[in-house]
């Protein structure tokens, strides 16, 4: 396993389904989450095991920001949406540190706006999404991010 590669495994992202990957380079990755029912739903995440920001390197810290606008620029060229959300919160016990960069739909009703975006990831919602409709986003957010 390389140096930089979580123990629990992260570090592995070349071996994801097309349909998740979308992109990594050596300290950060970004996939596709399979739990929301909104198409664009991102994570990214350190490649190394990483529970709390503070625990970010000033390497990592530094590409973080890049990471967030390059994808929110990606999500808005590739899918038309107005905004990214981008939201961190590692309440979970033991939870790695991750961040949501949600493109937000146009048209999106009234209660999903904002915070409430997150009733996407309710029970019955991730069906929405099918792996074909993952697989093609991720293969033109590629696309995109290696065009830049």
């Amino acid at each position: 396993m390389e140096q930089n590669a979580c123990p629990c495994g992260r570090g592995d992202d070349d071996r994801l389904p097309s349909e998740y990957l979308i992109a990594f380079d050596d300290q950060w990755s970004v996939v596709h989450t399979h739990s929301s029912g909104v198409l664009g739903w991102l994570i990214l995440q350190p490649r190394r095991h990483v529970i709390d920001l503070a625990e970010l390197t000033d390497e990592e810290a530094a590409s973080l920001g890049v990471w967030q606008v390059r994808l929110a620029r990606a999500l808005a060229d590739v899918m038309g949406t107005p905004k990214a959300y981008v939201a961190e919160f590692g309440e979970s016990p033991g939870s790695h540190l991750h961040f949501h960069v949600v493109g937000r739909p146009a048209g999106l009703a009234p209660e999903r706006v904002g915070p409430g975006v997150f009733g996407f990831l309710a029970a019955g919602e991730r069906e929405k999404i099918t792996p074909a409709e993952r697989e093609s986003l991720a293969g033109r957010l590629r696309a995109r991010l290696t065009a830049v």
